[in-house]
């Protein structure tokens, strides 16, 4: 089985050590792309038409200068262009969970999207800043994807990605949440102001909202939670809407 890797944080970002120490124990033939620094919040993003710049580091491990998403695209436009596409594409671990608005900013989930377009199956781990990291965590990790992947027929359908977070402790039971609201970037800070010219910051942070069965009533529970999410969210219009709306537009 032929294992990739990234995620948002940086290749360097204790978060994929642990994903790619989890898949190591799964396979022989794991590959780590990922950006050469962090990129929070870069969602599905893509460089287009501008130059990347791909660093090899070590065997089947590389940097990447671009976005998240654009270390699978040019994984599968150049690393594997000419050879087996991967089986499986692992996200993170992302350094913070991604719950709530989280799901249309995060990168890491970002990559995961990007891998469903090449019809690959792919996870996007996250977990708590808070977490008590411990030498067993890439063991259930393994153990984890690995069921995932051989129960692949039954959540690997077109078009969807699992999203994953984690709690503080493992090992953890695994559940189900409401997808709750907790936005990130709220707000915007003045830096400096030189006459027409405003420079601002937006903080990092959230407000940790939560309403039970949502995803952080139920990491603080101690559960890892988990959504299987897709990339088209078409929600149909009614057909009475439709209708006056042709009537109108006639």
């Amino acid at each position: 089985m032929r294992i990739l890797i990234s995620n948002d944080d940086g290749i360097e970002a204790p978060g994929i050590a642990l994903a790619a120490q989890a898949a190591s124990r799964l396979s022989d033939d794991v590959w780590v792309v990922a950006p050469d620094g962090k990129r929070t919040a870069a969602g599905p993003s893509l460089t287009v038409a501008r130059p990347l710049t791909m660093r090899r580091l070590a065997e089947r491990r590389y940097s990447c200068s671009g976005t998240p998403a654009d270390c699978i695209v040019t994984s599968m436009g150049w690393l594997f262009k000419d050879g087996q596409k991967p089986d499986l594409v692992v996200a993170g671990v992302n350094d913070g969970r991604n719950v709530g608005e989280d799901l249309a900013y995060s990168g890491t989930l970002g990559v995961a999207r990007e891998a469903t377009f090449w019809g690959i199956p792919a996870i996007g781990f996250s977990r708590v800043k808070e977490a008590n990291v411990r030498e067993g965590d890439a063991a259930w990790l393994a153990h984890f994807i690995e069921r995932l992947w051989q129960t692949r027929s039954e959540w690997a359908i077109e078009g969807h990605w699992l999203s994953v977070n984690l709690p503080a402790d493992l090992p953890a039971p695994v559940t189900q949440p409401v997808i709750g609201r907790d936005k990130i970037a709220r707000k915007a800070e003045v830096v400096r102001e030189n006459g027409d010219e405003t420079e601002l910051i937006v903080p990092r942070g959230r407000e940790h909202a939560s309403r039970k069965g949502d995803e952080n009533s139920l990491i603080a529970e101690g559960f890892a939670t988990m959504n299987r999410l897709n990339w088209f969210g078409e929600t149909q219009l009614p057909g009475a809407f439709m209708e006056g709306l042709r009537a109108a537009t006639k």
